[in-house]
């Protein structure tokens, strides 16, 4: 499979190398702005159900994996959300953007999953399937990295394209590790994954998250994070071979943890 023979800097583990290129040479989408102190990055609930994407949504898929996740919008709870539908299947969906990470530090989402995967393990290669996940990712800032840094991500450039991503957090719904689990992913070194939800407690219903990506940035890679440059949602089952259900609601960049004005 194609993720399997990603280079060691791609900083986002499933996503193939001319994929990112595609997603990323695109303009910054428009981040629309609910409140002054609060930024719409996924506004799923404006759009009308039935749709495929989302406005400013693209699809994310893999040249070498055949199953694509099935991605739509559909009404649940009185709100327009985004279902994925995975069986043995990878992909997912992105939107470019440009965000501070400094003056906007905290995400807020919501999803649902309908189960966990039973050989799920974020450990393993062969276990990197997540019944949820969503990525963010980082531009490159050249005065911000280092000697070696600059070095591996111009060779990517070279490969990849000109505008791929330095850096990503994925918060993920995992299957068998405990929640607060920070954790590399097993494909590479440059996304590091947060375990947020795990298990079956609270399968079938609507859980709330709100992360300082901020802090998250700095625990995990130990610097000041660059620029935001993308957000995906990605729900996977290729590599263990089951099936999951996933529904992602609204979301949305805030300035400050509690009171989004």
């Amino acid at each position: 499979m194609m993720k399997r023979r990603i280079a060691r800097y791609h900083p986002c583990c499933r996503v193939g190398p001319l994929l990112w290129c595609v997603c990323l040479l695109t303009l910054p989408g428009i981040v629309h702005a609910r409140s002054p102190g609060q930024l719409d990055a996924g506004l799923f609930s404006s759009s009308p159900p039935g749709e495929t994407l989302p406005d400013g949504w693209q699809p994310l898929a893999f040249s070498r994996i055949e199953r694509h996740t099935a991605y739509s919008l559909v009404k649940d709870d009185d709100s327009v959300v985004v279902r994925a539908v995975s069986d043995q299947s990878a992909s997912g969906l992105t939107r470019t953007i440009a965000i501070s990470p400094l003056q906007f530090p905290v995400m807020q989402w919501r999803w649902k999953v309908n189960n966990v995967l039973q050989k799920g393990d974020v450990t393993r290669k062969d276990g990197d399937d997540y019944p949820a996940r969503i990525y963010i990712t980082f531009a490159f800032e050249p005065d911000k990295a280092g000697y070696l840094d600059r070095l591996e991500y111009q060779a990517a450039r070279l490969i990849r394209g000109k505008n791929v991503p330095y850096r990503a957090i994925s918060y993920i719904w995992g299957s068998n590790s405990p929640v607060g689990t920070m954790v590399p992913n097993a494909y590479t070194d440059k996304v590091m994954m947060f375990v947020v939800e795990s298990g079956t407690g609270k399968l079938q219903q609507w859980v709330t998250e709100s992360r300082n990506v901020y802090e998250d940035y700095q625990k995990a890679f130990g610097e000041e994070p660059t620029m935001i440059s993308g957000v995906a949602i990605m729900t996977d089952t290729d590599d263990t071979g089951e099936s999951s259900v996933a529904w992602y609601g609204d979301i949305f960049f805030r300035r400050d943890q509690d009171n989004p004005d």
